[in-house]
């Protein structure tokens, strides 16, 4: 969503009159949420790009023999307040890689199969209804 179409939405709930005020309210709360949500997807999204690419270059700059190829890294991660400062620090954060590591292997396994509903189950699960309009 665009920064216009918020502006457009918030512009359409402050004309709104009547007695649904409760509802205007809460949808321009809603509508906050979103925005931040979306701001907040957007800066983690530029701060991963800037750390792959750091990544990438540290590879590259490897790859070809530089005498110090995570230059690139570093500074990234010192921008961020992200570098590790002592030997401490450094066992803990290889702690927690390993358990990271541990906990994606966990979910990269597939889940066991789920035995099927049959068909009475299915017939069963639920009524159709409409609601009133």
């Amino acid at each position: 969503m665009t920064r216009s179409e918020f502006d457009d939405i918030r512009a359409h709930i402050a004309a709104e009159e009547g007695g649904s005020d409760d509802l205007l309210q809460i949808a321009g709360t809603l509508l906050d949420d979103l925005e931040q949500a979306r701001l907040r997807e957007a800066t983690l999204r530029a701060h991963y790009l800037g750390l792959l690419t750091a990544a990438r270059a540290t590879v590259a700059a490897d790859a070809i023999g530089d005498p110090d190829p995570l230059t690139f890294l570093r500074h990234e991660l010192s921008k961020k307040g992200q570098l590790p400062t002592g030997e401490e620090e450094v066992l803990r954060i290889l702690s927690d890689i390993r358990a990271a590591e541990a906990l994606l292997a966990q979910l990269e396994q597939r889940p066991a199969s789920r035995p099927r509903p049959s068909a009475r189950m299915r017939r069963c699960a639920g009524a159709a209804r409409r609601l009133p309009r």
